[in-house]
């Protein structure tokens, strides 16, 4: 007799790295509870990264309003149905006010005096496997891979770049991407002879022209608004080498397994940096303290990335393309970790076998 099935309620970020740095509680959970089925509750930005994941009832497309509406929203989608299991990373009230035998909810418990706990190991808390966390994860369909191998068809290495972010502070210039890619590219490079894959959303195609212009039009494949989510991942895992911005898409190329190098300056990569074996988290001279320091509420429409020079993210591909895999999967930092923020309670959080 085949097993009743064990409905899962999973809450999840409205930004695209948020919901990717959390997407390997899914895989988890899929392996640990096979009889599992899923829905999805997301942001517009990040729902579609769930669109090929196996045993998917629905994706809930969390559309914010005012006076938190969408919560009351997502509660009348949700009520009608027992779940086995409420995960709510976002740390609402649902898993509180509906039908459900356990629940594991985020609760800010930062202890002061600790460095921050990367995302990845956060959200791997609340099942309690901060000390086997999963790592991301993007499910992806047999229709998906093969569009992928259609777009990016050829036997040359593929440099990717993702020179967007969700703010312009984030962003290394544009010409410091061109002149790094031309430099990996180039016939004494490590990827030479290769081709230029530019990874972006619709609102990217008018920033990334300059980029396009970097190689004749044989040696680009310009994804700019042209892919969605699932896709671009499944085009990322075909790339030799990533390097962007701290964003969605560096976290997409980190899931994918491929040498990826992220570029931070008013950004932590403490929470946010690039998860996995072949990755680098690199900055200027200033830590992030500092840009803090001048930008407090992280807002102003300056150039932060400008202290970030050519040679520190050449010289970091080239030590990723060139390294041998490691046995560990630790997530890459600029500075040493300090130890991790204690346990913080969980209510009735489940065991996923």
């Amino acid at each position: 007799m085949a097993a009743k099935p064990f409905p899962i309620l999973f809450i999840t970020g409205t930004r695209i790295g948020d919901a990717v740095l959390s997407s390997g509680l899914i895989k988890r959970l899929s392996e640990e509870i096979p009889n599992a089925r899923f829905t999805i509750a997301a942001g517009p930005p990040a729902a579609p990264l769930f669109t090929d994941v196996p045993n998917l009832d629905r994706v809930l497309v969390m559309e914010k309003s005012k006076g938190g509406g969408h919560w009351l929203k997502l509660w009348n989608q949700v009520r009608g149905k027992s779940w086995g299991l409420v995960v709510d990373l976002r740390g609402s009230a649902i898993s509180s006010l509906v039908s459900r035998k356990r629940r594991a909810v985020h609760r800010k418990s930062r202890v002061a005096g600790l460095e921050p706990e990367h995302k990845v190991i956060e959200a791997a808390r609340l099942l309690k496997l901060e000390d086997d966390p999963p790592a991301p994860f993007i499910f992806t369909s047999p229709e998906t891979e093969a569009r992928a191998d259609e777009l990016m068809a050829g036997v040359c290495p593929i440099l990717a770049i993702g020179p967007a972010a969700n703010w312009m502070g984030k962003m290394w210039p544009l010409e410091r991407f061109a002149m790094t890619a031309m430099q990996l590219l180039a016939e004494d490079g490590p990827l030479a002879g290769g081709r230029l894959a530019i990874f972006g959303g619709p609102e990217d195609s008018r920033l990334v022209e300059g980029l396009r212009n970097a190689l004749p039009r044989e040696r680009r494949i310009d994804l700019t608004g042209k892919v969605d989510l699932v896709t671009a991942y499944a085009c990322l895992k075909r790339c030799d080498l990533f390097i962007g911005n701290d964003s969605g898409l560096m976290h997409l190329a980190a899931a994918a397994g491929i040498p990826t190098v992220g570029l931070f300056g008013p950004s932590d990569e403490r929470l946010y940096g690039p998860w996995g074996k072949k990755t680098r988290a690199v900055r200027g001279p200033r830590g992030f303290d500092q840009f803090l320091a001048v930008d407090p509420d992280l807002s102003n429409a300056v150039g932060h990335m400008n202290d970030l020079p050519i040679e520190v993210v050449v010289a970091a591909a080239k030590e990723l393309l060139a390294a041998k895999p490691a046995d560990e999967t630790p997530a890459p930092k600029a500075a040493d970790p300090e130890p991790a923020d204690p346990e913080p309670e969980t209510p009735d959080a489940p065991d996923p076998q």
